[in-house]
């Protein structure tokens, strides 16, 4: 009786997990804050970008504390407007910009009772101040402060969201540099802490989730000079959340990895896609699947 009851409380946190990632999820463009190789690549002030993104990802198992607890599927369609506008201030540049997510969210087979929704998630403003700026060896490092506005569609009786109903900063640092022939190599970090989320679920309950650390490196080869392929791994720890002051036992440790490629078909267009999946979850869904796709239109 004692292992059942153990066996249903670890699937109950599970399900909590996977229902705040995905929460989250519609909120910045990846889990934590996902960068695509190249992002930390400092333009011309005066620049101006329009892009547009397309995330699918398929989830068809819950894990808690390293364990299998479900199967079932959390599917998540999401895009993502973006602009950025380059800029001098004093001596460095910056480019102010804000993202707006919109998309779906839903539960299929065993995982059907979360149900579906559909809306707008949280808007984000950010702007990278770049302390190092040298095109001529194409080697940039920048610093990126991220606010999450609590704006997006939310429903403390919906099992997923797709605004978080709380405040969320974060703070991010990139850097590129060449590496040997055509090899460019992308190193990023960043740390993101959250506010309260004082109306969860229909308890009206209090969530609140401990800073979370993500660790990104890509390895981009440069076939021609506006056509590359890209390889990246990524690593996040932390978040654990508690409800109500109780554990939910939660503490993400997930690794995964991508592959893809960004072409310029045209000087002021460029069109990306990557895929990828988890290479390992502790606590949570796992992606099996995911497809980006971005166009970008400078101008």
């Amino acid at each position: 009786m004692k292992t059942n009851e153990k066996k249903s409380r670890r699937a109950q946190r599970a399900l909590t997990a996977a229902v705040l990632a995905l929460a989250a999820l519609a909120g910045k463009p990846a889990m934590a804050i996902d960068v695509d190789a190249g992002d930390y690549t400092a333009l011309p002030p005066g620049t101006n970008l329009g892009l547009l993104y397309y995330q699918h990802v398929d989830r068809d198992r819950i894990y808690a504390r390293g364990n299998q607890v479900s199967g079932g599927s959390l599917g998540s369609d999401v895009g993502i407007a973006r602009y950025v506008h380059y800029m001098k201030l004093g001596n460095f540049t910056v480019d102010p910009q804000f993202l707006l997510p919109f998309g779906t969210l839903r539960g299929t087979n065993n995982l059907k009772a979360l149900g579906n929704t559909i809306g707008v998630g949280d808007l984000i403003l950010a702007a990278t101040v770049w302390v190092l700026n040298d095109p001529g060896s194409k080697r940039y490092l920048g610093i990126t402060p991220f606010i999450y506005l609590p704006t997006g569609s939310y429903n403390n009786n919906r099992a997923l969201n797709l605004g978080e109903n709380r405040w969320k900063f974060a703070l991010q640092a990139g850097y590129i540099t060449p590496l040997v022939d055509r090899f460019t190599l992308d190193l990023v970090g960043d740390v993101t802490v959250f506010g309260h989320n004082t109306d969860f679920t229909v308890a009206h309950a209090t969530m609140t989730e401990d800073p979370l650390v993500q660790m990104q490196a890509w390895l981009r080869y440069n076939v021609t000079d506006t056509f590359d392929v890209r390889a990246g791994l990524s690593y996040s720890m932390g978040g654990l959340t508690h409800v109500n002051g109780v554990s939910q036992g939660d503490r993400t440790n997930t690794s995964k990895f991508s592959v893809g490629f960004a072409w310029f078909p045209a000087k002021t267009w460029q069109v990306l896609g990557i895929y990828g999946n988890d290479i390992s979850v502790h606590n949570g869904p796992l992606e099996s699947t995911r497809v980006n796709l971005r166009v970008m239109k400078i101008f």
